[in-house]
């Protein structure tokens, strides 16, 4: 990413979201009246140079960050959130202001600095994060405002360079092996060659992080759009298997004819698939008439934009399931005496080994849920039907089944066909697919009946009118009955009595709990 020629004293001018000058110019002037030292530092300074908005709004002060930050949410009207004690890091959190419709809520976090400011960014991670402004100079809108940079991150800014600002970066704190790979991404950069060899160094060092942040560096490298090089990048520089070592096992590991990659490198080609099924990325080997045959509903860009929890989206959920959906492969993985490899029962054990994973990294039951469900059932899309389109039947049994996970499961499947046939993709099967998934689609958003039948007869009905005891066999009589209805079978309180009372009259006495 080209900054231009910009000057080291342009950075007020880089200042472009509305206010944002303002508020930091109040700010700066409450900090001096309080006879605080204070900087703005890290991702802010990199993020203003190269015009992109950030969230990140981090200051270094002297003096006890966490009492000047508790004053500044005061008299800014703000909130304060301790966030860390030990490292006297606090967050305060500023409302946008009601005489500026343009205005918009503000996160500023205040850290303690330990030494001056010169020490202080010596501790950070990268020379693109290692720069500073004194936040003074912002008061009264002055133009001249010097950049402290004494790693040269402005040129690495310039020449697009991830690089340590020293040797110790990543044994102080190793989930900036994961930020480093995650900037270059995200910015278009590349890594430094020393950085690297420091990376494939210290990457068992992930291994003693803790699972929270692993999780939120994790999620905030799915959120990169549409980029299977990164995958490759991290798996080369040894960091995504010291973060998941579940997945090492299935480097190698080959697979059926219908295979293009092995299974690693298919999980990693089914991850970068997804966002080209989303609309979001590219796919490598896509034709036009690949792209336009993919079905896409307009309200589905809401859908898998919708947070689920922890930070994540349904759309990076799905990501996260793709990347595991085949990890039981390895242990499931049988060739018989005539030559033919299979991997039975591989989709249920490898959602009992995503719930491993995501517990150990932290993630949210709900988010654990969802991931699970995907991966236990990536494989039902296709089983609808032998042929042609599935019976509503079927796809009331694959909604009652998957729950809310089953449109994500939908596009799981087109991601892993595409990731399954690479190059050799061939356009009548995949349009075959395509189709599938639009049907079922059409069928889940238009016709509800088909997913969620409105209720004909209750358990009560089911013991008075028939004289049955309580018991399981009324919820499955109630399952046959709401199943008939999709298919169309029954649609009325009396043709679900008839219904029941036929199939009654066929099972033997007690089979139901009947009362003798």
């Amino acid at each position: 990413m080209d900054i231009g020629e910009k000057a080291p004293d342009d950075f007020f001018g880089s200042l472009s979201e509305p206010g944002l000058a303002s508020l930091l110019a109040r700010v700066g002037s409450f900090l001096a009246g309080q006879g605080a030292q204070a900087y703005l530092v890290g991702g802010f300074i990199r993020d203003t140079f190269l015009s992109r908005q950030t969230g990140d709004i981090d200051i270094a002060l002297g003096g006890d960050a966490l009492e000047v930050a508790s004053r500044v949410a005061t008299a800014f009207g703000g909130k304060y959130i301790l966030l860390d004690k030990l490292n006297q890091v606090g967050r305060v959190i500023l409302p946008g202001q009601e005489d500026d419709p343009a205005s918009k809520q503000r996160e500023l976090d205040f850290s303690s600095l330990a030494g001056d400011i010169e020490a202080d960014l010596a501790r950070r991670d990268f020379t693109i994060d290692a720069m500073a402004v004194e936040l003074d100079r912002l008061v009264g809108g002055q133009r001249d405002v010097p950049l402290i940079d004494p790693f040269g991150g402005l040129s690495d800014l310039r020449q697009g360079v991830i690089r340590v600002v020293s040797p110790s970066a990543f044994p102080s704190d190793a989930v900036r092996l994961l930020k480093g790979v995650r900037l270059a991404y995200e910015l278009g950069f590349r890594i430094e060659s020393e950085t690297e060899a420091l990376m494939k160094r210290h990457c068992h060092l992930l291994s003693g992080v803790a699972g929270e942040r692993l999780r939120e560096e994790l999620v905030r490298l799915l959120a990169v759009p549409g980029e299977e090089k990164l995958l490759f990048h991290l798996d080369e520089l040894g960091l995504l298997t010291a973060v998941i070592p579940e997945l090492a096992l299935a480097r190698g590991v080959t697979q059926p004819k219908e295979h293009f990659w092995d299974v690693l490198a298919h999980s990693f080609s089914t991850v970068a698939a997804v966002d080209f099924v989303l609309g979001v990325g590219g796919w490598a080997y896509a034709s036009d008439e690949v792209r336009a045959a993919v079905p896409w509903p307009a309200r589905l860009e809401e859908y898998f934009s919708r947070p689920v929890s922890s930070g994540s989206t349904r759309r990076i959920l799905l990501k996260m399931a793709a990347l595991l959906h085949d990890v039981a492969k390895p242990q499931a993985k049988t060739i018989e005496t005539n030559g033919r490899m299979r991997f039975l029962g591989h989709a249920q054990q490898g959602a009992d080994i995503a719930v491993a994973i995501l517990e150990r990294l932290r993630f949210s039951s709900r988010e654990i849920k969802l991931a699970e469900t995907l991966v236990r059932h990536h494989l039902r899309p296709t089983q609808m039907s032998q042929s042609g389109l599935p019976s509503p039947r079927a796809i009331y049994r694959y909604f009652r089944d998957t729950g809310d996970a089953g449109v994500d499961i939908l596009f799981l499947s087109l991601a892993d066909h595409l990731a399954t046939r690479g190059p050799r993709l061939e356009p009548d099967n995949w349009r075959a697919h395509t189709q599938l998934v639009d049907y079922v689609l059409t069928k889940r958003f238009q016709e509800e009946s088909v997913v969620k039948p409105p209720k004909l007869i209750s358990g009560h009905d089911l013991i008075r009118l028939f004289d049955l005891s309580p018991g399981p066999r009324i919820g499955e009589l109630l399952e046959a009955v709401r199943e008939a209805q999709a298919s169309g079978e029954i649609s009325t309180r009396d043709e679900a009595l008839a219904y029941l009372g036929r199939r009654l009259s066929l099972k033997k006495k007690g089979k139901y709990g009947q009362k003798t």
